[in-house]
């Protein structure tokens, strides 16, 4: 059977918006995740987008459950130099889109096929370009 382009395999990336809904229990999210623990995929986000998501009125109690059954990759260097170069190939200014390239640089680093799930798909596809499937959620 081959998977449809929006059926993720590999890793499946949660970005802010992706991982708010995830905390939420959203029902699109959470089919996602259902399938990608059925199918024994990687689920990650990156460390900066804990910076987007952790606010007053978040629940604290549901975003750590959510946090413990994700992978949540960190900013090294390699990573930030590459969202620096995805910005310059985009003509991206790092000033507005700095987390969304940290993001695209952690999915493109990570097992593929890749899966972002996202609220802002124009911009992850203009910086992540084919190699990266996009969802919005």
């Amino acid at each position: 059977m081959t998977r449809s382009p929006a059926t993720p395999g590999g890793t499946l990336v949660l970005d802010s918006e992706g991982l708010a809904k995830a905390v939420l229990r959203d029902r699109t999210v959470t089919t996602w995740l259902a399938l990608a623990r059925a199918d024994d995929l990687r689920v990650i986000t990156s460390a900066a987008t804990l910076v987007e998501v952790v606010h007053p009125h978040v629940n604290r109690t549901a975003l750590e459950w959510t946090l413990s059954r994700l992978v949540i990759e960190p900013i090294t260097e390699q990573i930030a130099r590459h969202a620096a170069t995805l910005l310059s190939n985009a003509g991206l200014h790092g000033h507005k889109y700095a987390i969304d390239a940290m993001l695209s640089a952690t999915a493109l680093a990570a097992p593929g096929p890749a899966t972002i799930l996202t609220s802002d798909p124009e911009d992850l596809a203009a910086l992540c370009g084919p190699r990266v499937t996009v969802i919005k959620v």
